[in-house]
C-alpha cells in the first residue's frame, strides 16, 4: 500500500453514524435518522474543528442540507482561532447533477463544488438559475477509477484547508481509503439492526482482499447512553 500520509493534504476524518451491523442507510439510501442527539452533537464538534467538510452527491440528495455549526461555545473557538464561523460544505459530484432547488442552497455556509470539466461545464450552463450556489468550483483529474483523489486533496491544501471532515457515503469513503488519504475515523455504532445485502456500509466500493486490508489503531472508546463512540488512527503503510 503506498503511504500518502507525508503529502501535502489535509489531515482527513472520517464520521459516520452506523448500526449495530455495520449499516449507514436502509436498502433504498434513503435518509437514515437513526442516530441519537448526542451524536449529533458529536458530529457538529467534529465539523467544527474542520476547515472543509466533503461529502458526496448522493449523501446530499438524500437528506437535503448539510450540517453547519450552531452552538456559541464552538463558534467562538473558531473564533478564537482566526477561521471562518462555517467550515467550506464541499460538495463531491462528477457530473454536478444536483437539484438547485435543495434547501442546502439556501443555508447559510460557504459552498464548493468538487468535480470534473463535464461536471463543471454542465453546473456553469444553469448556474443562471442558481447564482452564487458555490463561491468555488474545484475541477480535479480523473483516471479510469473515477476522481485523482491526491490531485484533489492537494488542490484542496492548495486554497487553505488544513482539516477535513468527510461525512460519507461509502463510496466516497472507500475511493478514499484506496488512495490511502484517511487519518482518522470517528465511528458511532447505534443500538439498531439494518440488514440488507444492499444496505450501504461505511466503506462500500469493490472491498480489499486480505494482503490489502487497511488497519486501525483504536485510540477511544466512550458509551452514552445506548451508542458507542468509537475513536480510530489509521495505520498507513500497514
Amino acid at each position: 500500500m503506498p503511504d500518502q500520509s507525508a503529502l501535502n493534504r489535509p489531515h482527513t476524518t472520517i464520521i459516520l453514524a452506523m448500526s449495530a451491523d455495520g449499516k449507514i442507510a436502509d436498502v433504498t439510501r434513503s435518509p437514515t435518522r437513526f442516530s441519537s442527539q448526542a451524536d449529533r452533537v458529536h458530529l457538529e464538534k467534529q465539523v467544527s474543528l474542520a476547515d472543509g467538510v466533503l461529502f458526496g452527491a448522493g449523501t446530499l440528495r438524500a437528506y437535503g442540507t448539510t450540517l453547519g455549526v450552531s452552538n456559541p461555545e464552538w463558534l467562538q473557538l473558531r473564533k478564537q482561532r482566526g477561521v471562518p464561523p462555517q467550515p467550506v460544505q464541499i460538495v463531491c459530484s462528477r457530473l454536478a447533477e444536483l437539484d438547485p432547488q435543495l434547501r442546502f442552497f439556501r443555508q447559510e455556509v460557504p459552498r464548493w463544488l468538487l468535480t470534473t470539466e463535464t461536471g463543471a461545464k454542465r453546473w456553469q450552463e444553469q448556474e443562471s438559475v442558481v447564482v452564487g450556489a458555490f463561491e468555488r468550483i474545484i475541477v480535479a483529474n480523473t483516471s479510469e477509477q473515477g476522481f485523482d483523489w491526491i490531485d484533489a486533496f492537494q488542490k484542496l491544501t492548495q486554497l487553505g484547508l488544513e482539516r477535513l471532515a468527510v461525512l460519507g457515503g461509502g463510496e466516497l469513503v472507500a475511493s478514499l481509503m484506496a488512495a490511502d488519504l484517511i487519518d482518522e475515523f470517528w465511528l458511532t455504532v447505534c443500538p439498531l439492526i439494518v440488514g440488507g445485502i444492499a444496505a450501504p456500509t461505511p466503506v462500500d466500493g469493490e472491498g480489499f482482499s486480505a494482503p490489502q486490508f487497511r488497519h486501525l489503531e483504536l485510540l477511544n472508546v466512550q458509551t452514552i447512553e445506548q451508542e458507542v463512540f468509537l475513536h480510530y488512527r489509521m495505520q498507513h503503510g500497514s
